[in-house]
């Protein structure tokens, strides 16, 4: 019996280990720091529990593995009492820490209202059979194609939308995903932390080329988000200048 209380207290000092020195990783934005963050806070009601529930179980296989038939179980209301209050006081923390996630902006935007008063990068995310176009609404409205370029630690509306079918816009790293219909626009926001190359997809089956709709997100510095932005702006102009010029000759021809 010694042994087997070491070995159960062993476990559950393992456990305890295990969750306290796991270092916290580094998020990528705001997004998935909340939502990592939510996980964090359910595995520590979820690990005690189920510690609990396999001593329970094992405490009771070795107790009655002589036993040759099952005993009735006594009535004990205090028991009941207890373990319903424990209930609900977990499933009451669970759905208070998952609503203060859910409700977060970073996580669920409602509405397509965006707040320039923080200074935000706005990019429209266009999908269609099969690839992405992607738009800067506020800075001239210019096309990077599928590629999206947006500063670190500034907000970032995306506006998702579709021109034919039913698409998914999705950057696992960034823990950002939303559909994307044909006809309206579904807005989400976050704000990136971490500078480097996210790969995004589509995640609705939307035909033969599906798998073929990747695009990627470069978080970058402000500075060089700035410049990636003037150049874009410039060949902009003088795609603009150039397309101006050749209907105005072909006019006067």
């Amino acid at each position: 019996m010694r042994k087997t209380r070491f070995a159960l207290a062993s476990l559950l000092a393992t456990a305890v280990m295990a969750l306290v020195a796991t270092p916290a990783a580094a998020q990528a934005s705001a997004t998935s720091e909340l939502i990592n963050q939510l996980n964090g806070e359910l595995l520590y009601v979820a690990i005690p529990i189920t510690v609990l529930v396999e001593v329970i179980l094992l405490y009771t296989v070795i107790k009655f593995r002589n036993s040759e038939r099952a005993l009735p179980t006594k009535e004990n209301r205090r028991l009941e009492i207890t373990w319903t209050i424990a209930t609900a006081i977990i499933l009451l923390f669970v759905g208070v820490a998952s609503y203060g996630v859910l409700a977060n902006e970073n996580v669920t935007h409602q509405g397509n209202d965006i707040a320039m008063d923080d200074d935000p990068v706005v990019v429209t995310a266009e999908a269609y059979q099969w690839g992405w176009n992607m738009y800067y609404p506020e800075e001239g409205n210019f096309s990077s194609g599928n590629e999206i370029v947006i500063p670190a630690d500034r907000p970032v509306y995306f506006q998702i939308t579709s021109a034919d079918v039913i698409h998914g816009f999705h950057v696992p790293e960034l823990a950002l995903k939303q559909d994307a219909m044909p006809g309206s626009t579904n807005t989400i926001k976050t704000v990136a932390y971490e500078e480097g190359t996210y790969q995004g997809y589509c995640t609705e089956y939307c035909g033969v080329a599906h798998s073929q709709m990747y695009f990627t997100v470069e978080v970058v510095s402000q500075d060089e988000y700035q410049n990636w932005l003037d150049e874009q702006q410039s060949a902009n102009s003088e795609s603009s200048s150039s397309s101006s010029n050749s209907t105005a000759t072909n006019s006067t021809q």
